[in-house]
């Protein structure tokens, strides 16, 4: 039976609830837990991908007109890396973990026993849309859960080869995609789950943490925000331009953690900003509009609302689009007031406004004004800069003198705060989202002291030695 679901919940949803009781019923036979499961599972999802990354990369260049080596770096090789390491650690992951047990609670022994959740949902967003759905799958494999995946609508061509990919890889039984918009995305959260992982905008993810309240379902939400780049006056302008300009443009700026405003001291703004626009030109050509390394808007109406945020700023370099193509030219801006829509919610787009500032202070006033960051970005020469910047700003995740590469390490977690999401995934926190972490004391029955139990007279003077 095929794991890919096409049909809309608008005609009934019957069909969701045969598939709930075939995903209740194969995970509770047990089938999911076993390491050797586990294993064979992420071995086949990875020959999966193998076998069909053209087509993979050609829904990625379809969708977003994704570069081929963007695409690659940033959603097929990032998903072999994240694969590759899970299977490496997934035994240890796995065994359960020995606490330490205080005295009063000896002869016994303490652990952590990991079990998976059950069965989850998936919901993808269109940025990334093979990627930002499948790396959690990584972890709900590792974990022991089935799973529903639900792609992004606005990528079809990407949603067609998941869903076809996992159609024939695994049985629906085990995970299932639904395809589908947001009437299908309403009668998914309208079901009890096990867990819900988001990614996607703030809106909506409030909109799934209601329907998951409704359940007392624990979620992840990975959301976005107002990720902020500062560059000091101590920094490396040649390493800084070329980084930013990277971070910024990539996917034509539709990257959650892509720079979202620049914060750049006033003693090298200039030096930055022609260094910024010559490197623009640099990888993107005279006209980035022919170029085969430039991405495009996923809609028309993403690009208007993006087009909407450039009347009364000063383009500093870029500016020029075309709504047919969907194109929008790598674009900086400065002159915007701290209250321009430029500045009210996320760009997601290639629009950088760029902000002077003349203490570093003032800099990290702006940043905390606004609700925390799911990334920041730090260039500068100065050891006690980063300290103060990494103590004093509550943020998600970053860099210092680079842009968004601590995705790129399964180690590290990956998640927001606040108004930029809750909860973490990647490498082994992927496993411990999608596990619950069951804690056991196995005691002896060999000592059986008689000082816990009743009658408590006189005994109270004594058990306070134990605390104190």
């Amino acid at each position: 039976m095929t794991a890919a679901i096409t049909q809309q919940p608008h005609s009934g949803e019957p069909w969701l609830d045969d598939l709930a009781q075939e995903q209740d019923e194969y995970f509770h036979s047990g089938a999911t837990q076993p390491y050797p499961f586990r294993l064979d599972q992420l071995r086949r999802l990875k020959a999966a991908i193998a076998a069909n990354e053209d087509r993979i990369l050609e829904a990625l260049r379809t969708d977003l007109r994704k570069p081929a080596f963007e695409a690659f770096i940033a959603e097929v090789g990032f998903l072999y890396a994240e694969i590759n390491h899970t299977i490496k650690h997934l035994d240890g992951w796995m065994k359960p973990r020995r606490v330490g047990t205080p005295l009063q609670l000896m002869p016994s022994r303490s652990a952590i026993y990991s079990e998976p959740r059950g069965r989850v949902l998936i919901i993808g967003t269109w940025n990334y849309p093979f990627q930002l759905i499948m790396a959690p799958r990584v972890g709900a494999i590792a974990a022991g859960n089935v799973a529903v995946l639900k792609p992004s609508e606005l990528a079809p061509a990407t949603a067609s080869v998941l869903s076809d990919l996992i159609g024939k890889t695994f049985p629906r039984k085990y995970v299932a995609v639904v395809e589908g918009g947001v009437q299908t995305s309403q009668a998914l959260l309208a079901r009890r789950w096990d867990y819900i992982f988001f990614t996607g905008g703030g809106h909506v993810g409030r909109a799934v943490a209601r329907a998951a309240a409704e359940h007392l379902t624990p979620i992840t939400l990975e959301l976005g925000g107002k990720s902020p780049c500062i560059v000091e006056g101590d920094a490396d302008l040649d390493l800084a331009a070329r980084r930013i300009v990277w971070g910024k443009f990539l996917n034509a700026g539709q990257t959650c953690v892509a720079p979202d405003y620049l914060l750049v001291h006033r003693s090298v703004r200039d030096q930055l900003l022609r260094r910024m626009a010559d490197r623009i030109r640099t990888v993107y050509g005279d006209d980035p509009a022919a170029s085969p390394d430039y991405a495009r808007i996923i809609t028309e109406r993403h690009f208007d609302r993006l087009a909407g945020l450039l009347p009364g700023a000063n383009i500093v370099t870029g500016g020029r689009m075309n709504r047919a193509d969907r194109y929008i030219e790598p674009t900086i801006v400065e002159g915007v007031a701290l209250d321009h829509p430029a500045m009210a919610d996320e760009i997601f787009g290639p629009i950088l406004p760029v902000f002077a500032y003349d203490s570093l202070d003032e800099a990290l006033h702006i940043i905390r004004q606004r609700p925390n960051p799911l990334a920041l970005y730090l260039f500068t020469r100065s050891r006690s800069t980063e300290e103060k910047v990494i103590r004093t700003v509550p943020f998600g995740g970053g860099c210092i003198n680079d842009t968004m590469m601590h995705l790129s390490n399964p180690d590290l977690p990956f998640g927001g705060r606040g108004g930029s999401g809750m909860g973490a995934y990647h490498g082994r926190h992927s496993f411990d989202t999608f596990s619950h972490h069951k804690s056991v004391v196995r005691s002896a029955g060999w000592l059986d002291p008689k000082l816990r139990y009743q009658p408590y007279a006189g005994k109270l003077s004594l058990i306070k030695r134990f605390f104190r």
